[in-house]
C-alpha cells in the first residue's frame, strides 16, 4: 500500500510515474539533439540560424569540394528536421 502511495506521490509532484524515470529520452529528442550538434545550433536556433549553419557546413562537405554524398545526406537531413521542429516561416527572398 505504501508503494502504491509514493507512486501516486510521485505522479502528483513531479508530473511523471516514477518509471518514466528509468527510460531514456525518446528517440526523436535524441535525434534533435545530434542534429543541433551537427550544425553547431542552440536550441534556441531560429529558420535563419539553421540555414546559414546548413549552408557554411555544406559549402565544405559537398562532394565537389571534397566531402562525400553521406554528409551532405546527413547536413540536409539535420536542416530538414531542425526546420520541422519549428513553426512555419515562408523562406527568405533570394538576394
Amino acid at each position: 500500500m505504501l508503494l502504491i502511495g509514493l507512486t501516486v506521490m510521485c505522479r502528483w509532484a513531479l508530473g511523471k510515474w516514477p518509471w518514466d524515470y528509468l527510460r531514456g529520452p525518446d528517440t526523436r529528442q535524441q535525434a534533435v539533439f545530434r542534429a543541433r550538434k551537427l550544425l553547431n545550433v542552440s536550441a534556441r536556433a531560429d529558420h535563419r540560424e539553421i540555414r546559414e549553419a546548413h549552408r557554411r557546413l555544406s559549402a565544405m562537405s559537398h562532394p565537389d569540394k571534397g566531402g562525400s554524398k553521406a554528409q551532405m545526406q546527413e547536413l540536409n537531413a539535420a536542416r530538414d528536421l531542425l526546420l520541422n521542429e519549428l513553426p512555419y516561416e515562408p523562406p527568405e527572398p533570394p538576394q
